[in-house]
């Protein structure tokens, strides 16, 4: 006896799902430029390779006994590969129910649900395809009484789990508020569309009627505000195409889960490569500054640097590159906006750091730092707060750490770029100075008196900078062995390289969750 009715059925019911919220709703999407959440799957992951689960959950309508209709629930997940990896994803469907979850006895996905849990299983990447709203005042009516937020409404989240054991991603590709917003935060990487997403607590609505203020989408959470100003979403791009392309570079650096490592890539380029241009890169004029992205460039693997977070704290530099095919973390000063550490710098710092040390990442320093800023407005952004949270991260690490002094390192910020746990491996450019001040505010606190008692206070105090200057040389230091190398810039490269190469064991070593006590300030 033949299954074949029940079969046709199936396949009835999956074309139902693909029709999502129907020809007129997908067509409002299109129209304003938004993929829906099926193309936005088809356009990530290898063709050919999704596996949706859950296709005929939703809600039908039957008459006689058979089904009429089965209005599809509003997410769409399962298991797919990128560059030939298994990841899990899902996204919201906003032309069912503008993406509010939806009741059953099982989530599919968004507030908890199948797809997180089948990440966390699995030991695989998730990637979350954000565009919703999350809940809804109506909901009440619907069920008849009040649902207390939470653990008692979601009874199964696993954000801590997930965050500590597998690659997470959030795309913000419409609006996400409330639970939505909550999990594109809830992840190691994010990224949104510029112009099309938004992201933010509560929208418009919610804030005049509750404040009174009156504000668009993209004035309480564009862009502007999510990326370069708050830090919520870490990158920002044009189009969703790009938004897939930058889910896809992150992912190539990453680890299936935190037993494994990165994975080992290889374009061809030389490891003895020297750049003669990184001889005269630093000017020899303290005060002129000069392109840390240019320098990087020439150090890593060509084309493999991955910055994140580039309009967000832009006095520091975070991204993920390698060399010899080996992944690497890289968190850089920028001398052209001065290099001075302020809050939203440290703060950026530090979830890098927590980034690479959770899936056993080294990380190379290329340190041109006068200090943490200063002046009223850095205290004001609690910049003591940020430095010291930075520098508690950087103490729990337990992943390789090497320092490339590139000019300045000064003060606790530069304290915060050397190794506290491990080898405390430093190498240094002839152009590399350090202590505890810059010569230029070091002098003027220490000798103060006598610079006042001089007859002329000017020439004394460039006396005494000149003098001090000649201990700060950094051939001083490595004659007492306190830095371990001062090399040619040229050699930056290839002397990295072997490094990198020769930390394997030790990385392998420390695979695992990295369990982490205290409280950081």
């Amino acid at each position: 006896m033949s299954w074949q009715r029940e079969v046709d059925e199936i396949n009835k019911r999956r074309q139902w799902a693909d029709e999502m919220g129907g020809t007129e709703r997908t067509d409002q999407l299109r129209d304003r430029g938004y993929l829906n959440v099926r193309e936005r799957v088809a356009g990530l992951v290898d063709p050919g390779s999704f596996r949706e689960v859950g296709k005929l959950a939703g809600k039908g309508t039957y008459r006689d006994g058979a089904v009429d209709h089965v209005n599809p629930a509003p997410y769409v997940m399962g298991l797919a590969n990128i560059d030939g990896r298994p990841v899990a994803l899902g996204g919201e469907d906003r032309t069912v129910g503008g993406g509010t979850f939806q009741d059953g006895m099982r989530r599919k996905g968004g507030q908890g649900g199948f797809v997180d849990d089948l990440a966390l299983e699995y030991k695989i990447p998730l990637v979350r395809l954000i565009d919703g709203f999350g809940g809804t005042a109506g909901r009440a009516k619907q069920k008849g009484y009040s649902v207390l937020p939470g653990h008692s409404q979601n009874p199964k989240q696993i954000f801590v789990e997930l965050l500590g054991q597998v690659p997470v991603v959030g795309a913000v590709l419409g609006v996400a508020a409330g639970g939505p917003a909550g999990r594109a935060v809830m992840s190691h990487f994010s990224v949104m569309v510029k112009r099309q997403s938004q992201i933010f607590a509560s929208g418009p609505a919610v804030v005049e009627r509750g404040l009174g203020e009156t504000a668009s989408k993209e004035e309480l959470g564009g862009y502007k505000i999510a990326v370069e100003r708050a830090g919520t979403v870490h990158n920002a791009v044009d189009t969703e195409e790009e938004a897939f392309e930058a889910i896809r570079r992150f992912l190539s650096y990453m680890p299936q889960n935190v037993w494994q490592l990165p994975p080992l890539g290889d374009n061809g380029d030389p490891v003895d490569r020297c750049e003669d241009a990184l001889i005269d890169i630093v000017p020899r004029d303290r005060r002129k500054p000069y392109d840390m992205r240019k320098l990087i460039g020439m150090v890593a693997d060509r084309d493999s640097c991955f910055e994140i977070q580039p309009s967000y704290g832009r006095a520091a530099i975070t991204m993920l590159a390698r060399l010899n095919g080996r992944v690497v973390g890289i968190i850089a000063n920028n001398p052209m906006l001065g290099g001075a550490v302020d809050a939203r710098a440290a703060r950026k710092q530090t979830h890098f750091v927590d980034l690479c040390d959770c899936f056993h990442i080294p990380i190379i320093f290329f340190a041109d730092v006068p200090g943490f800023a200063i002046g009223t407005q850095a205290e004001s952004e609690a910049v003591l707060v940020e430095g010291m949270r930075l520098q508690y991260a950087q103490m729990q690490a337990t992943v390789p750490i090497t320092s490339v002094i590139i000019r300045r390192c000064f003060g606790m910020a530069g304290a915060a770029m050397t190794d506290y746990n491990g080898l405390d491996f430093k190498i240094a450019w002839p152009s590399a100075e350090w202590g505890s001040l810059p010569v230029e505010g070091g002098v003027a606190a220490a000798f103060r008196r006598e610079i006042a008692a001089s007859p002329d206070p000017a020439k004394r105090t460039q006396e005494l900078e000149d003098e001090m200057r000649e201990f700060g040389s950094p051939f001083l230091t490595a004659e007492a062995f306190g830095v371990e190398d001062i090399i040619d810039p040229r050699e930056t490269r290839p002397y990295l390289c072997q490094f990198v190469n020769a930390m394997q064991g030790r990385l392998e070593q420390g695979l695992g969750r990295k369990l982490k006590s205290g409280v950081r300030p």
